[in-house]
């Protein structure tokens, strides 16, 4: 019997994709999502960034590494999967990254015309459908 392990995570990516091949060929790309928390504490609004490694695999990740980059908006839907090795002095590492089975793009924002702002109402209720939403391919 398989055990629960299954992930959803929004927020946008902290730099472009990277993309990469295995040697028999299939597409993998990599990219880094920061995640925003927002609570109160005394009274005060205070934030909370998390990282996440996302690794998405095959048709999907070309999908990612054609229309994702810095500042994009996504909603990943995945699995997590736990690195471990030992480093060079012999200390046990590990790490834990996202593996994506599902990327939904969220709509690029609207730039204000001759700025470099951001008009809200748009990017609010903008719905691009010109982008795919990148499906997993089985």
């Amino acid at each position: 019997m398989n055990n629960m392990n299954s992930i959803i995570l929004e927020g946008n990516l902290t730099k472009d994709p990277v993309m990469r091949s295995t040697p028999k060929g299939t597409a993998v790309c990599h990219f880094t999502v920061a995640s925003n928390r927002y609570y109160k504490s005394e009274n005060e609004r205070r934030e909370e960034v998390g990282y996440f490694e996302v690794e998405v695999w095959s048709r999907l990740a070309e999908t990612c590494s054609e229309y994702l980059s810095k500042g994009r908006g996504v909603r990943v839907v995945g699995r997590l999967k736990q690195n471990r090795w030992t480093n060079t002095e012999g200390k046990p590492r590990s790490k834990i990254q996202i593996i994506a089975e599902h990327v939904e793009f969220q709509p690029k924002p609207k730039r204000k015309a001759g700025t470099d702002e951001v008009d809200d109402e748009s990017a609010i209720s903008s719905k691009n459908t010109e982008e795919p939403v990148a499906q997993p391919v089985y």
